[in-house]
């Protein structure tokens, strides 16, 4: 596996080796599980050359304490990507990626910028959609692949690659669980033993309330999740929510798809989760 730190190099790498190839791009933060490595096994059957970045954006965390505790084992991060056969990585700093400060890009998101993780986490969406940009620029994919258990973000990315008419691919990978159902997540690793047992109530609740489509109106369902997951006293919920998948809009009836959108905190590390229905 080739590494770089500057896009200059990177870019000049890949029009010397792979000019005309398709390229596929998985965006991470580091913290690398095998969810993000499913990632890099889809590209890696669709596309000619598989590059990752690792990349923790600073201007996508409202909470400094946040970014200040999130994990960067990047020895560990690069044995697992060359274990998964992933061709290149791109690990640069803020400077590379921004080309100097951190610089924000807003575009129009149709309303997704007001909701859900929008809504708990202000200005995140705009430090996705800045960084996104910014990757995609210096990779020039022609295939993405994003993981659905961040699904407004896939939402986001799409509508980011239409503003821009960018010529590139999303492909959302379905999320890889745990044993017992825990959604994949970097953060699961800040999980107490008697949090992650709580934890395990997340996608339990989610696989419940998607039995009852159809059994009773989506508001219902909604309530029952909330009952479900107030039992655990661990829990401070943030939403659970029965929306439109296109547009996370709430829907009132089961004639359309649907999906549930779940966020938790346990009680201090913040796990996210939604089943497509």
């Amino acid at each position: 596996m080739q590494i770089f730190t500057k896009k200059t190099e990177l870019q000049d790498y890949l029009k010397k080796w792979f000019a005309g190839n398709t390229i596929g791009f998985v965006p991470t933060m580091g913290a690398l599980h095998a969810g993000h490595l499913s990632l890099i096994e889809q590209s890696k059957k669709k596309c000619g050359v598989t590059v990752c970045s690792i990349f923790v954006n600073p201007i996508q965390f409202n909470d400094p304490a946040d970014l200040a505790k999130y994990p960067r084992p990047i020895e560990h991060d690069i044995e697992l990507l060359e274990k998964a056969g992933c061709d290149i990585l791109y690990n640069p700093d803020v400077n590379d990626v921004y080309d100097g400060e951190p610089s924000i890009i807003q575009i129009d998101l149709g309303g997704l910028e007001k909701v859900f993780e929008s809504k708990q986490r202000p200005g995140h969406f705009d430090g996705v959609v800045s960084v996104v940009k910014k990757l995609f620029d210096a990779v020039k994919p022609t295939d993405v692949f994003f993981g659905q258990k961040d699904y407004q973000q896939t939402l986001v990315v799409r509508k980011m690659i239409r503003y821009y008419n960018m010529p590139i691919k999303f492909y959302t990978c379905p999320i890889l669980r745990e044993a017992d159902g825990l959604a994949m997540s970097s953060r699961n690793a800040r999980l107490t033993a008697e949090e992650r047992e709580q934890a395990i109530n997340i996608y339990k609740a989610l696989k419940e309330a998607a039995l009852k489509q159809g059994l009773y109106t989506p508001t219902q369902v909604e309530e029952y999740m909330y009952t479900e997951l107030q039992k655990n006293s661990f829990m401070e919920i943030e939403y659970a929510s029965i929306v439109d998948p296109t547009d996370l809009k709430p829907i009132i009836d089961w004639q359309h798809s649907a999906v549930i959108l779940v966020a938790v905190k346990v009680p201090s590390t913040r796990l996210i989760d939604n089943v497509l229905l």
